[in-house]
């Protein structure tokens, strides 16, 4: 019976992280059906915010200007820079605002319960014609103009949100050449997965 219950735990372990989604086991009662339907669900809404998304932003990403993608981490919006913000700026581009009320409407239809993360990322090229100390604060001031955008005009409850700036420290393609650097000046909207509690008997009984 235990030896079950193990193999039972253990293929649940496996096949959930390749969604995307964390499982925390605790002591208590057996996990139920019911519990495993509700967490597919849960991982299903991703699936289907991410080609709501496609659709909506199809232009955009047709053009390069966004990229929608399934990450450990969770779903990710990649906008470019220049998408959103002129060059050594963190005030949001007039016509950057309907894109981001693309993905607020998506953020408050199909995933209405899970929490979002705008991270600020910039290359290493450092700051010389801005009143920034350095790409920290330029990407952490990003970040937080896209937060304030989808709270205060895209109606996203404050505390599902929140922002960190990475600077240049976390790049995606190399800083060496010009292509590279373009890529590396983004901003990432994360829409997170949930944190499932799930309650088992302990099987070391």
């Amino acid at each position: 019976m235990h030896k079950n219950i193990i193999l039972f735990i253990l293929t649940i372990v496996m096949a959930l992280p390749l969604n995307g989604c964390t499982v925390v086991f605790q002591k208590g009662r057996r996990v139920d059906v019911e519990k495993i339907s509700r967490l597919k669900g849960e991982l299903n809404e991703l699936e289907r915010a991410k080609k709501e998304l496609e659709d909506r932003l199809s232009q955009e990403i047709a053009d390069k200007e966004v990229k929608v993608e399934m990450l450990a981490k969770g779903l990710v919006i990649t906008f470019v820079e220049e998408v959103l913000f002129d060059s050594g700026k963190a005030a949001l581009r007039e016509d950057s605002l309907v894109k981001l009320d693309k993905v607020s409407g998506v953020i408050q239809t199909v995933v209405p319960d899970l929490s979002i993360g705008i991270e600020g990322h910039t290359d290493n090229q450092p700051i010389k014609h801005s009143t920034w100390k350095s790409n920290w604060e330029l990407s952490s001031a990003r970040a937080l103009s896209v937060l304030h955008f989808l709270a205060d005009k895209g109606g996203v409850k404050p505390e599902r949100l929140a922002a960190i700036g990475y600077g240049e420290y976390r790049p995606v393609a190399s800083n060496e050449d010009k292509l590279g650097r373009q890529k590396n000046r983004r901003v990432e909207i994360v829409i997170l997965p949930p944190v499932v509690k799930k309650t088992v008997e302990e099987v070391s009984k």
